[in-house]
């Protein structure tokens, strides 16, 4: 089965999606297979599963991905405990203030019903690290940008002038204003504490007692990120798809 053929399937609210959209993730090797909760979830597929074969996931070839690192975070959703030793880590490691609704991860929590039980659940949330983020597009001073290297959206807080417009932006609702530096911060994937020091993983994802969440390059075949993005019959979902932002974190359950 061709793309073409795939972007013709339906399920409820795929055809509201457009094409385009689509057309990015299947460059990933994923296919969209719902749409759900008035477009603040996208559900996704493999395309070997899509098309009901067997062979292995996609390969990227050069040109689909623009990083020579693209990092990226798969949060695999029911596993998450609402331990919030993840936000102790973040707090410690890259130095959150306390207060003014400072945060770069924390928990969500929701009661769900499943066959007629109600059920608690816990969803990680942080940065997005967006393919196409608003923020950078916003602002004025291009404070907030792309690192080169990784594709992770980071902050220049000398060149940040504080005026807030890039949290406005965020679909995900994930920046605060750092009083004592005067300047908007956020989830950096800890690229100036850890990963620069030569760690493998975030303080998030390195302290969860469950490990919910996997982090590493998407673009490298041989990373358990990877593997989990294109492993037959895992179900993808990402956050605010109708956005376009294209988010580098995707959820899914064991």
């Amino acid at each position: 089965m061709d793309i073409k053929q795939l972007e013709k399937e339906t399920n409820e609210g795929v055809e509201s999606l457009p094409s385009a959209e689509r057309r990015k993730f299947m460059k990933m090797g994923l296919t969209v297979t719902g749409v759900f909760l008035g477009g603040t979830v996208l559900s996704l597929t493999s395309i070997s599963t899509a098309s009901g074969g067997n062979v292995d996931s996609v390969i990227p070839v050069e040109g689909q991905y623009p990083y020579p690192i693209h990092y990226g975070m798969v949060m695999i959703q029911n596993h998450c405990i609402g331990c919030e030793k993840c936000m102790e880590a973040c707090v410690k490691t890259n130095n959150v203030p306390v207060g003014h609704d400072a945060w770069r991860t924390k928990i969500q929590e929701r009661l769900t019903t499943i066959q007629g039980e109600e059920i608690q659940e816990f969803r990680p949330i942080l940065c997005n690290h967006c393919n196409r983020p608003p923020c950078v597009r916003v602002c004025p001073t291009v404070a907030t940008y792309k690192d080169p290297e990784t594709g992770i959206v980071v902050m220049d807080k000398k060149k940040c002038i504080g005026c807030k417009t890039c949290m406005a932006a965020c679909p995900y609702n994930a920046r605060y204003y750092n009083h004592s530096q005067h300047a908007i911060d956020k989830c950096n994937f800890c690229i100036d504490t850890r990963l620069k020091e030569g760690e493998k993983e975030t303080a998030c994802a390195a302290v969860c007692p469950a490990d919910v969440r996997v982090f590493g390059d998407i673009k490298d075949t041989n990373t358990k990120i990877y593997k989990l993005l294109h492993k037959p019959d895992n179900k993808i979902w990402v956050l605010r798809p109708e956005c376009g932002a294209l988010p580098n974190v995707f959820y899914m359950n064991a």
